[in-house]
């Protein structure tokens, strides 16, 4: 506003100068808006915003949602195990040679029906083995196996997913009471801020009153010390919410350091869940995934059939073009007896369940105790803010009567400096109450979830 003035009174001094510059000052006019638009475009920002933005970077969030995406790849590649043909290509090469004495003493690769040699017996290695071999295999009757991996696969998928609900539920928390905090500093420093203004104000009207030694010099000094004592306080309280600020932007994931205001939080409580919690239904799923792996675990006492075939070289001695061939066959296995593991394992997962079980119990128990201390905690704090609000009331009343008998010298500066550090006393107990009140209130919609 202040330069566009100035704009305004070069423009109306000099006419001809103006007519030459009028484009170059268009300009800085333009780049004058644009800058204030860029520098007040955001001044203050919302609970919300600081939530999607900690939502959004979560390393937790990200890596959770790329694990259900594994597991998902997982099920894929199981299935492809369980109902897709295995093609390989087999080759291996074996020489045994041996030193023949028949007809005199040579070295022979591959054995011509020798019997005076030295080297490994024939009979056994049958002078060298040569195999290129394309083989197939198909497993056969998977469709069980299939379903109990499909079943876990499903599980995990929901574990993961109330995973994110859960952390999305824990950072919702953290990252409230941390605005809670900065909020704190910011009223504390509202009110150190206002009281700087009150003194000032006085000190302006104490100042003819000095001249007049209806004050003396003193007490005008004394009101100076207080008013320092307030900037002072203005300075460190700023800083404070500066570094609360800074700490809320490293806690969403935001590379910021502008200083912004906050809104107010304006948290409610939650109405009682109408469902099952989702921190019962992590209890839940945990005891799905354990009888899931047990079924799984079992599979192997299930008959194994696969279906192979090979076809290609598959000779010993020399490899001639006669040796190609074919051969096909079904392999059979099925576990009867492996010293009662799958009784052991049975056992081990039913103590797990036990476990899950009494974890689940013991956090209901938890739970109910925090919510019902909770509102114990709100409803006394409600009674405890409404006094403190009628002793403010009060006290902003004393004020106006303070400072009106301040004007006209008949107020003790010793009492109106008091008066106003009772303020300033009672004005930080309320901001501390009304704090704890919405962060006591964020405890609350934590554990009613």
């Amino acid at each position: 506003m202040h330069t566009f003035v100035k704009l305004f009174r070069f423009q109306k001094t000099d006419r001809r100068l103006h007519r030459k510059s009028l484009p170059g000052t268009f300009l800085a006019l333009l780049l004058l808006c644009f800058c204030s638009q860029n520098l007040f475009a955001e001044t203050s920002r919302t609970l919300d915003f600081y939530l999607q933005q900690a939502e959004k970077n979560s390393p937790l969030i990200n890596k959770t949602l790329n694990d259900n995406r594994v597991v998902a790849l997982n099920l894929q590649e199981v299935k492809k195990i369980l109902r897709d043909p295995q093609i390989n290509l087999n080759a291996a090469v074996m020489l045994a040679p041996i030193i023949s004495h028949d007809n005199g003493t040579q070295l022979q690769l591959a054995s011509n029906n020798a019997t005076k040699y030295n080297g490994y017996d024939l009979a056994i290695t049958n002078g060298g083995q040569y195999q290129a071999l394309l083989a197939v295999q198909q497993p056969l009757f998977t469709q069980p196996s299939y379903r109990a991996y499909e079943e876990k696969s499903n599980i995990n998928q929901d574990i993961n997913k109330n995973t994110i609900r859960l952390t999305r539920h824990d950072i919702q928390q953290l990252v409230s009471h941390q605005y809670l905090l900065c909020l704190n500093s910011a009223m504390q420093m509202e009110t150190s801020n206002k009281l700087v203004n009150e003194i000032g104000n006085q000190l302006r009207i104490m100042t003819p009153l000095v001249a007049n030694a209806i004050y003396k010099q003193t007490d005008e000094m004394l009101l100076q010390i207080e008013y320092k004592n307030y900037q002072d306080a203005y300075t460190a309280q700023r800083a404070a919410y500066v570094a609360n600020l800074y700490d809320l932007n490293a806690l969403c994931g935001i590379q910021d350091t502008s200083v912004v205001t906050l809104e107010p939080a304006h948290l409610v409580m939650n109405q009682l869940p109408t469902k099952q919690s989702y921190f019962l239904t992590a209890y839940k799923l945990d005891s799905m995934a354990l009888l899931s792996d047990l079924k799984i675990n079992n599979l192997k006492y299930l008959p194994q059939v696969n279906l192979f075939a090979d076809g290609g070289l598959n000779a010993s001695y020399l490899p001639t073009p006669n040796r190609l061939g074919i051969s096909a066959g079904i392999t059979f296995s099925w576990t009867l007896y492996d010293g009662h593991q799958r009784k052991i394992e049975q056992e081990k997962t039913h103590y797990g369940l036990e476990n899950i079980a009494f974890d689940k119990h013991n956090f209901i128990t938890q739970q109910d105790m925090n919510k019902s201390k909770i509102i114990h905690q709100i409803n006394a704090l409600n009674e405890r803010i409404q006094n403190l609000d009628d002793q403010l009331n009060t006290y902003k009343k004393l004020v106006t009567a303070y400072e009106l008998q301040l004007a006209h010298g008949n107020m003790s500066i010793m009492d109106y400096k008091n008066l106003l550090r009772d303020v300033a006393a009672k004005q930080q107990e309320a901001t501390l109450a009304h704090i704890e009140k919405e962060s006591l209130i964020c405890s609350f919609n934590y554990w009613n979830y």
